[in-house]
């Protein structure tokens, strides 16, 4: 089952992730949300994340302890 964010509008958005190689031949794993459950969808949120709400009610990720700039 993926896993679920419904934002303070009413909408659920699902967890997806995407493995991809850089031009200097590094993976990176992206994360993102979307509306329906598609291929990739994760069943938890990463470890060292967390789920935050952007003000246009789009959920996020955002690594734990990361210090927010003014």
């Amino acid at each position: 089952m993926a896993y679920g964010f419904t934002n303070s509008k009413g909408v659920t958005y699902y967890l997806h992730g995407k493995k991809s190689v850089t031009s200097t031949g590094k993976e990176r794993q992206l994360f993102y949300f979307s509306k329906e459950v598609k291929e990739g969808a994760l069943d938890a949120v990463p470890a060292g994340y967390d789920v935050v709400e952007m003000t246009t009610g789009l959920p996020v990720l955002k690594k734990k302890g990361a210090v927010e700039q003014v």
